[in-house]
């Protein structure tokens, strides 16, 4: 009875997954179609902050795709290190010489402000921020050189207290950093779409948060969201509290996935899924829904051990969700401008993505950056095996 009722409500969890499937496949041919329209052109002055961590897998080409912007007003980037002997200190250096007409500083500072290394880091070089429009993006983005133009007019005309960027997947290298790439533009990037057009998304993400000097005043500068993984989705949160809207571009920039072993791939996706259990778990635990594959081949495994079988429903269930993943993902290269995505690595994505899913439900510990952590409710940080931030 056990296998039979673990077969019925898996495959029931699966049909529903299809819909799922079928749901993000119209939402994302939608969102696209918002990105149709020329941004008005803008002149106002904008500095861009860049914390780095060493001297990553295409480090100086995602730089550099922010120096070369097709944009009329000033633009100054700093970019902030905290150790005098980082990587990306010669990577910064080498821009310099290439871009040397830019306005690009760099800052070198150890000072920490709580646990979370990259918002000290940004505290430190908001200090050296000239103009009033401020964009925060990470280290790993790449963009086109419409890029600033597109999101300077969208503050601009949406009136927004800020605006931030979807982001789709771009593989450096090697087969884990593929999967990282694919996880990304198969399961991360339909998720948004899906929750924005049901209202119940409300994004705020570290591929670009474009903001105001008043307005991130109000909420107190970055080091109010010291203590966060997710820092990004706090900023977003204290910017809704305080009554300003988060408008999201629908235009995604590239996030450089450089993973290069399995269990690189493996502790970073956990500690996602944890930091995104902790800020919503009951959201998060509603996305067995997305795992539609996985839910199938077990409605077919459970169902052929059962003794009243139902493995042939199983089997029509894991090609259906297999053919809607396929379709998703097929529409969601046309409507980012995508190029063809590994389809061979779609069966093992599905089920890589289901195995983090449910490791992610259990346990509250991470590894990052070398150090272990433990995440309380809303994101926030400890030192796994403390009581209290140090």
């Amino acid at each position: 009875m056990i296998l039979y009722w673990a077969s019925i409500i898996s495959g029931l969890l699966a049909a529903l997954g299809c819909g799922y499937l079928i749901a993000a496949t119209v939402l994302t041919r939608r969102f696209r179609r918002k990105a149709q329209a020329r941004p008005r052109a803008s002149s106002a002055g904008v500095t861009i902050l860049k914390p780095l961590h060493g001297a990553e897998p295409g480090l100086f080409e995602n730089l550099a795709s922010f120096c070369t912007q097709d944009y009329p007003g000033p633009v100054q980037i700093v970019f902030g290190v905290q150790d005098p002997g980082d990587g990306a200190i010669a990577v910064v250096e080498r821009l310099r010489a290439e871009h040397g007409a830019r306005h690009l500083d760099l800052v070198i500072d150890a000072t920490m402000h709580g646990l979370n290394r990259k918002v000290s880091n940004l505290v430190n070089i908001w200090r050296h921020a000239e103009h009033d429009t401020v964009i925060v993006a990470d280290s790993d983005m790449q963009v086109d050189s419409g890029y600033l133009s597109r999101v300077i007019a969208e503050l601009d005309e949406s009136g927004a207290g800020a605006v931030t960027c979807l982001y789709h997947g771009l593989a450096a290298t090697g087969i884990w950093a593929q999967l990282a790439a694919l996880g990304i533009n198969a399961h991360f990037l339909p998720s948004v779409v899906v929750g924005l057009g049901l209202g119940l998304a409300q994004p705020c993400l570290g591929s670009t948060i474009a903001i105001r000097r008043r307005a991130l005043a109000e909420i107190g500068g970055f080091i109010g969201v010291a203590d966060c993984l997710a820092d990004d989705y706090a900023l977003g949160a204290a910017l809704r509290a305080r009554g300003h809207k988060i408008s999201v571009s629908p235009v995604t920039v590239g996030h450089v996935c450089a993973e290069m072993s399995a269990r690189e791939l493996w502790q970073h996706e956990v500690r996602w899924g944890r930091t995104i259990r902790s800020i919503d778990p009951l959201g998060y635990s509603g996305s067995v829904l997305t795992h539609a594959f996985p839910l199938a081949l077990l409605a077919a495994l459970t169902g052929f051990l059962a003794p009243s079988g139902g493995l042939t429903i199983g089997i029509v269930l894991a090609i259906a969700a297999f053919g809607c993943r396929l379709a998703l993902l097929r529409q969601v290269e046309r409507a980012f401008n995508l190029p063809a995505q590994p389809y061979w690595l779609v069966g093992l994505r599905d089920l890589l993505s289901c195995c983090v899913f449910v490791t992610s439900l259990f346990g509250r510990n991470a590894r990052w950056r070398g150090r272990r952590y433990t995440f309380r409710s809303g994101g926030t940080l400890v030192v796994a095996g403390s009581s209290s931030t140090p």
